[in-house]
């Protein structure tokens, strides 16, 4: 797909601007001091970049789209070790590591200065991506490079739902909206000790299908006040709505889906049901070893989340899919 060695093809944010993307030739990464080069082998397509698309959440353009990251270092720069070449990584999201005191505590998630790859500095949808090297991680050889592109989404789940641990065993758990998320975070809450119920709309029936074959339990209507943890996954209005509704008093309500826009919502349910509200923004190192280990004991499943593996150039349809919720989740192989 590369027309030299200097350029490749890449999936960009061209401006701000509903839908300014384009697939264009590209300059290819150099390493700065610090830094490696990831051939990227795969690539999964989040419902950020949706939002980025649509001008809903902040970028910076223009940017090369992406940052759910997996491939093989093949270039290093000043000051890394060599030993990384040939390794399969996945990369977190924070191009820019400070030493403000969050970043010194091992929260660069909350960095005020963070700049993350695919929406302020160039991500994964390309052939390549410069990452620094305090962000890679192995992964196990267990783990397919297509799949590998999901642990950055549940290294983030790991972080909502484990630090701290707000999952009980045998606690009844409900996740609303059995997208990618949803499923990731049933998962977690079950190897947690959850028992976990998921629900969606009437257009989800892909998803809960996928849902059902992990083994969940599915519903479109469940029952109010009766779940000891709520996890919000949508990112819709209606989602919030179910979830409140649906803890029963003196619950935790974990808020995972971006909503993208301000929502109409009730407050006074939870200072009436005394819920525990809760979240977590993206993701820290510890949570990403945590994410590895649920991966390498077979506690999460990430193939059954694949509907396909798509070339950069069908980014239209995969975007319009994702949109209408068609499928389930969708990965960029950028050799194809």
């Amino acid at each position: 797909m590369n027309k030299s060695k200097e350029t490749m093809t890449a999936i960009v944010k061209t401006a701000i601007g509903p839908d300014s993307i384009s697939v264009m030739d590209w300059p290819r990464p150099v390493p700065k001091s610090g830094q490696v080069i990831v051939e990227v082998h795969g690539a999964g397509v989040c419902g950020t970049d949706l939002h980025i698309a649509n001008d809903a959440y902040p970028t910076v353009p223009p940017v090369v789209m992406g940052h759910e990251v997996a491939g093989v270092v093949v270039e290093v720069g000043e000051a890394v070790d060599k030993k990384w070449i040939g390794v399969r990584v996945a990369c977190e999201t924070h191009h820019q590591v400070c030493r403000c005191d969050f970043c010194r505590d091992g929260r660069r998630n909350l960095c005020k200065n963070k700049t993350s790859m695919g929406s302020f500095v160039d991500g994964g949808f390309a052939a390549y991506v410069a990452v620094a090297e305090e962000l890679l991680h192995p992964i196990p050889n267990t783990i397919t490079d297509h799949e590998a592109a999901l642990t950055e989404p549940l290294a983030c789940v790991c972080h909502l739902l484990l630090d701290p641990a707000l999952i009980n065993v045998a606690d009844k758990v409900l996740v609303t909206g059995p997208g990618p998320m949803g499923l990731l975070a049933a998962q977690v809450a079950r190897a947690a000790g959850g028992i976990v119920t998921i629900s969606g709309l009437e257009k989800d029936t892909v998803r809960l299908d996928v849902a059902q074959h992990l083994g969940f339990s599915v519903s479109s209507s469940p029952e109010a006040e009766s779940f000891d943890v709520v996890i919000e996954c949508s990112g819709s209005e209606g989602g919030i709505g179910v979830a409140l509704k649906s803890a029963r008093r003196g619950a935790r309500y974990i808020a995972v889906g971006i909503v993208g826009h301000d929502v109409k919502m009730s407050v006074d349910v939870i200072l009436y049901k005394e819920l525990l509200l809760t979240s977590g923004f993206a993701s820290t190192p510890h949570s990403w070893n945590r994410a590895l280990k649920l991966l390498e004991n077979g506690s999460v499943r990430l193939a059954p989340l694949i509907s396909r593996v798509e070339p950069l150039g069908n980014w239209p349809v995969v975007f319009k899919d994702l949109k209408n919720a068609d499928v389930l989740k969708i990965v960029f192989d950028p050799r194809i």
